[in-house]
């Protein structure tokens, strides 16, 4: 009995080492104690077992948490792709009220893929969207904080409701990379995608035997480039990208550093994104632009999507290169390939 005793006091200290409390704040204008503390409570059990998961390397039990099916999914898939866990005994985050549900952006993560090749202790936030009654319907990566707050902060550009809609689907974009989600992205691109992918070429000159670099493009269609993004999931034990700085595009005009609105379509918004890519296999950076048609309100979709490498070539100093700034794809040029 003795024995049992002192068993049962080190789960209990097991369990509460682990365990994470929550503290969200509101605008004045929001006045719903009750349902504030549910988010709490929900999102403080989710975290803790996050956390007994990663101590115990085990599968993650969603049996009791207060999420539904495609929250636990989302959660689920990434946790077979990297695990992860919060370092912080307490979070505290802003609550942020859309017309059907409340955003949490910024819960603390550190990211540990299980993989020697990739770097530990890579920090990452979460994105937690809850119903009204405080369940929670989603779970994916966020944006960079750097990036989020420049594409929150886009001028008059466009709307701040839609600036959110869109930050919220580029995060989900994002994530589909990492969690290997083919579904979603076979859904995410327009039938008529175009997809335009940039490789730097070195050619030699024989007078001189000096080097020049320039990029040549690839493009395909949605489902050449799926089926080669099939078998890279395929090849890779793990998929990590990243969105971060995303430049300046046509601030000089009016524009938005983090989204720009089409004149010949409203419809149509352009983001533009420095993109890392991190695999088992490949690892590489470049500039993506990414072209969303908004008609369907509630299901937008990706017209175009480009990449280019961020270097090309080398100077006479044996520096690298950058991309020239009037050569990254802009909603100008991007609009003009689906004409």
């Amino acid at each position: 009995m003795k024995k049992l005793f002192i068993t049962l006091i080190a789960l209990l200290v097991y369990v509460n080492a682990n365990a994470i409390t929550v503290t969200i704040t509101t605008d004045e204008g929001f006045n719903n104690p009750a349902l504030i503390e549910k988010m709490q409570n929900n999102l403080s059990a989710v975290l803790t077992e996050i956390n007994n998961a990663y101590e115990s390397n085990s599968i993650l039990n969603t049996a009791g948490l207060k999420m539904d099916e495609h929250a636990k999914t989302m959660l689920v898939t990434l946790w077979d792709v990297m695990h992860f866990y919060c370092d912080d005994e307490e979070v505290v985050d802003r609550c942020w009220q859309l017309k059907s549900s409340y955003l949490l952006r910024k819960i603390p993560l550190i990211i540990d893929p299980q993989d020697e090749a990739f770097t530990k202790g890579n920090y990452q936030e979460a994105v937690v969207e809850f119903d009204k009654n405080g369940t929670i319907i989603d779970f994916r990566f966020a944006l960079e904080a750097q990036l989020s707050e420049s594409m929150e902060r886009c001028g008059s550009v466009v709307e701040v409701e839609r600036r959110m809609i869109i930050l919220d689907y580029v995060e989900q974009f994002r994530t589909a990379y990492c969690r290997k989600d083919m579904n979603f992205l076979e859904k995410i691109f327009s039938d008529d995608a175009v997809i335009i992918t940039g490789k730097v070429i070195t050619t030699r000159k024989s007078d001189f035997n000096t080097a020049n670099a320039k990029i040549v493009y690839n493009k395909q269609t949605k489902q050449e480039y799926l089926r080669n993004l099939r078998r890279a999931f395929l090849r890779n034990k793990y998929i990590d990208v990243k969105f971060s700085d995303i430049g300046d595009d046509d601030s000089a005009n009016g524009g938005c550093p983090g989204i720009s609105r089409s004149q010949n379509n409203p419809n149509f918004y352009g983001v533009r994104l420095k993109q890392e890519w991190k695999s088992s296999t490949y690892s590489d950076e470049g500039y993506v632009f990414l072209l969303w048609n908004f008609t369907n309100e509630n299901e937008p979709i990706i017209e175009v999507r480009t990449w280019q490498p961020t270097y090309v070539g080398t100077g006479s100093n044996g520096e690298k290169k950058k991309l020239a700034e009037e050569d990254i794809f802009n909603i100008s040029s991007v609009e003009d390939m689906i004409k």
